[in-house]
């Protein structure tokens, strides 16, 4: 799953997608609603593809435990709202997802966080965008790539516009 411009920002529920860069700070979009604010320059700003799981043999991308949960729910979201789950179902559910987790680095509130990000990925559709694009056969690219585009394809063609002289009207003759 590619969480490529996807953001958590402390104090701010949910995720966002970065629009533009503001004087004092980024304009952000959730990717709930679409609603645009200011995340100040002083907020916690977090990127997703940035965030990884301690292991028991290193460091996992929140990305690849994310393809893992959603192979193993079939595409849905989690059976249970994390906030409110016991601490057992956190964890096999989170076992699921990654076998390896470091059971004394990885603490329950981030479990809980994590699950939470999934369920927003998923209910707004983006995780699935993200499976489709990344199934979509490689033949395809292949003959984009090899074909020429046909004269005047893929150009912007703009018009030069031009302001005409209003022609003088009778009497309006100036003599100079």
């Amino acid at each position: 799953m590619n969480l490529k411009g996807i953001m958590s920002i402390a104090t701010y529920p949910g995720l966002y997608r970065h629009v533009a860069q503001a004087k004092n700070g980024l304009i952000i979009e959730s990717i709930v609603d679409g609603k645009r604010q200011l995340a100040y320059a002083t907020s916690r700003i977090s990127a997703l593809e940035d965030i990884s799981i301690y292991t028991t043999d290193g460091d996992t991308k929140l990305s690849e435990v994310y393809k893992n949960l959603y192979g193993a729910l079939d595409g849905k979201a989690t059976p249970f709202n994390p906030k409110k789950a016991s601490n057992d179902e956190l964890k096999d559910l989170f076992s699921k997802a990654l076998p390896t987790w470091d059971i004394d680095r990885v603490y329950i509130s981030d479990i809980k966080r994590a699950f939470c990000w999934y369920n927003i990925l998923v209910e707004t559709g983006y995780a699935a965008q993200e499976e489709e694009q990344a199934a979509a056969p490689a033949e395809e690219a292949g003959q984009a790539d090899n074909e020429a585009p046909a004269a005047g394809e893929g150009e912007m063609k703009t018009k030069k516009r031009t302001r005409k002289k209003a022609a003088p009207k009778d009497g309006d003759d100036k003599a100079e």
